[in-house]
């Protein structure tokens, strides 16, 4: 019994040790002008469901959970968030060549028509950002109709 109390105090002081390990937080001051919303221009009403579904981990300005402040989970977040900003960053769609803007529209459309994006994990917690049948029906053909006027 001795041993589990030993066990149970090194993890509790290890989990009090690591909140103070800081994280490197997404977040800017304003929106650049290589933005996909102010390239593009975007129907209100996909605009704002790309925002609440994709802008938090595909930008660089995260509107961060109350919970992010609590370690593991803010690390976990973090990792999610480089991830998606290394596969897309909305910000910077402007500086893309043609060509890959048609291929991160074609992914898109894929990874929204297979239920892929947005993830299970982040819409378990910000049911707001799930897409229904109707929203993805909308958004991807809205996302068609850009790629084919990409030269």
């Amino acid at each position: 019994m001795k041993a589990v109390k030993i066990i149970a105090i090194v993890l509790l002081v290890a989990f009090v040790g690591i909140q103070f390990m800081p994280v490197e937080r997404n977040q800017s001051d304003g929106v650049p002008k290589t933005d996909f919303m102010l390239v593009n221009d975007v129907p209100s009403d996909i605009k704002n469901k790309l925002q609440v579904s994709c802008y938090d981990c595909h930008s660089n300005n995260t509107q961060y959970p109350w919970y992010n402040k609590v370690q593991p989970v803010a690390w976990f977040l973090e990792d999610h968030i480089k991830e998606g900003k290394a596969e897309l960053n909305f910000n910077e769609w402007a500086d893309y060549s043609d060509r890959r803007k048609k291929s991160k529209l074609k992914s898109i459309i894929s990874q929204i028509r297979d239920d892929e994006m947005p993830l299970t994990s982040y819409t378990l917690i910000h049911g707001e950002a799930k897409f229904s049948e109707n929203d993805k029906k909308e958004i991807t053909q809205w996302l068609e109709r850009l790629m084919d006027s990409i030269e």
